[in-house]
């Protein structure tokens, strides 16, 4: 008896890594910024669902942190001067408002005040309005201390990772090819252990946008202390391979980058995000050395300042790269010219 062997086709699983084939089919705009967010957007959730005011307050930035709470203190501070004066003109007592800049100022600042506990005693409440108005508003003064104080404490204590990408990317002679290089080091005096690269090559092809995670000379690093180069090595199995500047330019290719590592100090894990297009790409160049000589105790260090400085590659360097005068292409890309 003879037996047939069936074959069994096998659909290829799209890659899109989570963005989608259709995300920038006609990009006007990068997928990611160098900072790390996103340009795509969600549409069409309800408002109050979609609202997170703590998150909101975790994740803007400092001035803004700063900015929204001078903001609402004086907005909080003035809606309970007006609740004053609206108990009439004789809800408070004590010190005269032609002292203390007139009636509202005399209110704002009683407010104040009262929303801190400080309570100086020349001015008070008279009458029943007032004293509900002073009760409700020593209630929010208690409310919104902790609330801040939980906030800022939460934000000093959210572990994040500060890296410092390179301004710009090279591709450059890479043991007897190419290979698609960045460098990055942590601008804190924290550590970060165990941190891992990965690198998604995003390109238009046809109508829709394509994603591939490329291979990496070394996708971990154990220790990060210093500075740390990412190569993708441009190799017959790379998505890159005999392509040229203009393609990338082309087909409006972009490298999401993602790195996550254990911040040492809280023991969790952070993450940094940032990409590379193609006018953030040198051919032909190579980094610059980043260390500094080694001083006098025997202490290596690097020179963050050179992190994003390039240099022509040597002509030795490209006579190695055995297929450049043969293609044009990143499988070893022609020298630029000097």
């Amino acid at each position: 008896m003879t037996t047939i062997p069936t074959q069994t086709a096998e659909l290829e699983e799209p890659k899109d890594l989570g963005l989608g084939s259709v995300v920038g089919g006609v990009n006007e705009k990068r997928l990611l910024n160098r900072d790390g967010t996103f340009n795509p957007r969600r549409s069409g959730l309800p408002f109050f669902s979609s609202l997170s005011g703590y998150h909101y307050m975790l994740t803007i930035s400092w001035p803004k942190f700063y900015a929204m709470i001078l903001g609402g203190y004086l907005a909080v501070n003035a809606l309970f001067a007006l609740a004053y004066l609206a108990c009439g003109m004789d809800s408070l007592i004590g010190e005269k408002p032609s002292a203390m800049g007139g009636a509202f100022w005399r209110a704002f600042f009683f407010s104040v005040e009262s929303l801190s506990t400080i309570g100086y005693g020349n001015v008070t409440p008279n009458g029943m309005p007032a004293h509900f108005v002073m009760t409700f508003e020593a209630l929010v003064g208690l409310l919104g201390l902790a609330l801040g104080t939980g906030i800022l404490f939460a934000r000093f204590s959210r572990p994040t990772a500060a890296l410092l990408f390179s301004t710009r990317a090279v591709i450059a002679p890479y043991r007897g090819k190419t290979a698609f290089m960045f460098r990055v080091t942590n601008s804190r005096t924290n550590q970060l252990v165990e941190l891992e690269a990965k690198v998604l090559f995003s390109r238009i092809e046809g109508s829709v946008r394509k994603y591939d995670q490329v291979a990496l000379e070394r996708s971990r690093v154990t220790f990060f202390p210093l500075s740390w180069t990412v190569v993708h090595p441009i190799n017959e199995k790379s998505p890159m391979f005999e392509m040229t500047h203009a393609d990338l330019v082309a087909k409006d290719a972009e490298f999401l980058i993602l790195l996550t590592g254990i911040d040492e100090t809280f023991s969790q894990t952070v993450h940094a995000r940032s990409s590379y297009k193609p006018d953030e790409i040198v051919v032909g160049y190579r980094f610059v050395n980043i260390y500094n000589p080694m001083d006098d105790d025997g202490v290596v260090s690097i020179d963050v300042r050179r992190l994003s400085e390039v240099e022509i590659a040597d002509d030795n360097d490209w006579s190695q790269t055995s297929t450049w005068h043969h293609t044009g292409h990143f499988a070893g890309y022609a020298p630029p010219k000097r």
